[in-house]
C-alpha cells in the first residue's frame, strides 16, 4: 500500500487495516502478563482456603466469606474501573489497579486473623475487578477488526497461564508447610512492581485519546504501530480528519448528552445486548467461580488428602489452555455468538458429568472437560463484550457487565456449602450446569460482530 493512500483514512481505519505487528505483540504480551497475574491471585485463594480449613480449623461459613469477599470487591471494582477508564484512560487505570491488588495481596500474607484476611481480600478484589474489563478494552481498541476476536481470546488465555501457576504454587508451596499459604500470597505481590512497566511501556487507546481531543498523542500512537509493520516501513502519514462512524449492525451510538451515563447502556439500541451480556456474565461467573474456588476444598472433603487434591486440581487446570486455543481459532471461523454458545453448552454438559462422576478417573476427566469449555467461553465473552458498545461508553459497558457478573461470583461460594449439605457434590455441580445453560440463553441475545469495526 503506498504511503499516500493513508492520508484520507481515519486513525481507527489505519489501525484496522494493519497486520498483526510487533507493537500488537508487545501490547498483547504486556497486558497478558497482567492478566496472568490476576488469575494467579484469584486461583491462589482456592488453595489458601483448603489449607486454612485444616490449619485454622475454619468452618464452611468462614471459608465462604473468604471465597466471596474478594468478589464483592471485584463487583464494585469492575463498575468503577470502567467508569474511570472512560474518564482517565485505559492504560492509567490498568496500571493503578495492578498496583492496588498487588500491594494488598502481599500484605494479606501477614494476616493473623480471618477478619484481617477478609479486609485485605476485599481490597484485592477492588483492583482485580477494575483491571480485567479495562485490559480487554485496551487490547480490543488496538486490534485490527478482522482478527480482533482472536487477539482478545489470546489475551484471555493468559488467565489459564496464571491459574495454572496458582495450581503449581498450591501444589509445591502451599501444601508443603504451615506457612506455605503465606509464601503463596507473598508471591502474589508481583503485580505491584509490574504496574510500573505497564504505565511506562504500553500505549494509551487511540480512540480514548481522540475523544479527549488529544490528537497529537493519538497520531503518535498510530504511527508507532504503523512503523512496526513491514508493509508500512516507517513512512509517515498526513494529519487525518475526525473519525467517521464505521459500519455496524445497525445500533446507533447514544446521544452526546447520554454517552457517558449508565442510562446509555439501556437505550433503545443497546438494551438487548446489555441484557444479554449481563445474563451471560452472571451465569458464567456463578458456575466458574463456584466450581473452581471450592474445587480443592471439595476434593479434600470427599476423602482426598491435601496433596492429592491439589494434584488433581493441577491436572484439571491444565485443560484450560487448549480450551482457549480452540476458542481463539473458532471465534473468527464460526463467529462470536456460535463459539460462545457452543462452549457454554459444552461446559454445562461437563459440569453434569462431574456431578455424577464416581471414580477418580471420572472426576479428572469431567473436570478437564469443564475447564476446557468454561475457559473457552470466558475467552469468547471477553472478546464479545467490548464490541457491544461505542467508544465513549465502551469501558463503562464492559465494566458494568463484569460488575453485574461479580454478584454471581459473590453468591456462588456462599451457595456451595448449602448445596453440598443438601445434596453433596452432585447437587453443587448440577446447579453449575444450569448456570452455564442460562449463560447460553443470554448469548442468543447478542449481535454478531465478526469482522466489523468497533463503533465510534
Amino acid at each position: 500500500m503506498a504511503p499516500g493512500t493513508r492520508t484520507s483514512a481515519t486513525r481507527t481505519q489505519r489501525l484496522d487495516r494493519l497486520p498483526f505487528t510487533r507493537e500488537h505483540g508487545r501490547l498483547l504480551g504486556g497486558s497478558g502478563v497482567g492478566w496472568a497475574l490476576d488469575a494467579m491471585d484469584v486461583g491462589l485463594i482456592s488453595f489458601v482456603m483448603a489449607a486454612l480449613a485444616v490449619q485454622w480449623q475454619l468452618d464452611d461459613t468462614q471459608l465462604s466469606l473468604i471465597g466471596s469477599v474478594g468478589f464483592v470487591g471485584m463487583a464494585l471494582g469492575a463498575s468503577l474501573g470502567g467508569l474511570l477508564a472512560d474518564k482517565f484512560g485505559r492504560r492509567n487505570v490498568f496500571a493503578l489497579t495492578l498496583f492496588v491488588y498487588g500491594i494488598a495481596t502481599g500484605t494479606a500474607a501477614l494476616s493473623v486473623s480471618v477478619g484481617m484476611l477478609l479486609v485485605l481480600r476485599f481490597v484485592v478484589g477492588l483492583g482485580l475487578g477494575a483491571e480485567l474489563p479495562v485490559a480487554s478494552t485496551l487490547v480490543s481498541e488496538f486490534a485490527p477488526s478482522r482478527i480482533r476476536g482472536r487477539v482478545v481470546v489470546i489475551l484471555e488465555a493468559f488467565w489459564a497461564v496464571g491459574w495454572f501457576a496458582a495450581a503449581l504454587i498450591g501444589y509445591f508451596v502451599v501444601s508443603t508447610s504451615d506457612d506455605g499459604w503465606r509464601w503463596a500470597l507473598a508471591i502474589g505481590a508481583v503485580p505491584a512492581a509490574y504496574a510500573i512497566y505497564v504505565r511506562r511501556a504500553l500505549p494509551e487507546s487511540v480512540r480514548f485519546l481522540e475523544t479527549r481531543g488529544r490528537h497529537t498523542e493519538a497520531e503518535a500512537a498510530v504511527r508507532r504501530f504503523e512503523e512496526s509493520a513491514p508493509m508500512f516501513g516507517g513512512t509517515s502519514a498526513a494529519p487525518v480528519a475526525p473519525a467517521a462512524q464505521p459500519v455496524t449492525d445497525g445500533a446507533a451510538a447514544p446521544t452526546a448528552s447520554a454517552r457517558s451515563s449508565f442510562a446509555a447502556l439501556w437505550s433503545a439500541t443497546l438494551r438487548t445486548r446489555t441484557g444479554g451480556l449481563w445474563i451471560v456474565w452472571f451465569g458464567l461467573n456463578f458456575a466458574y467461580y463456584g466450581a473452581f474456588t471450592w474445587l480443592p476444598t471439595l476434593l479434600v472433603a470427599s476423602g482426598l488428602d491435601l496433596v492429592r487434591s491439589f494434584g488433581y486440581t493441577v491436572v484439571i487446570t491444565a485443560a484450560q489452555l487448549p480450551g482457549y486455543a480452540a476458542a481463539a481459532f473458532l471465534i473468527e471461523r464460526w463467529g462470536r455468538r456460535p463459539t460462545l454458545g457452543t462452549f457454554l453448552v459444552g461446559a454445562a454438559g461437563s459440569a453434569y458429568l462431574f456431578a455424577i462422576a464416581s471414580t477418580p478417573a471420572g472426576v479428572v476427566t469431567a473436570g478437564c472437560l469443564m475447564s476446557f469449555f468454561a475457559l473457552g467461553a470466558w475467552g469468547a465473552l471477553y472478546a464479545v463484550t467490548p464490541e457491544m458498545y461505542p467508544t465513549a461508553i465502551r469501558g463503562t459497558g464492559a465494566g458494568w457487565a463484569a460488575g453485574f457478573g461479580r454478584i454471581a461470583s459473590i453468591l456462588a461460594p456462599l451457595a456451595v456449602p448449602f448445596l453440598n449439605r443438601s445434596g453433596e457434590i452432585w447437587l453443587v455441580f448440577t446447579a453449575f450446569a444450569c448456570a452455564f445453560l442460562l449463560s447460553a440463553v443470554g448469548a442468543l441475545l447478542l449481535p454478531e460482530q465478526r469482522g466489523l469495526a468497533l463503533e465510534e
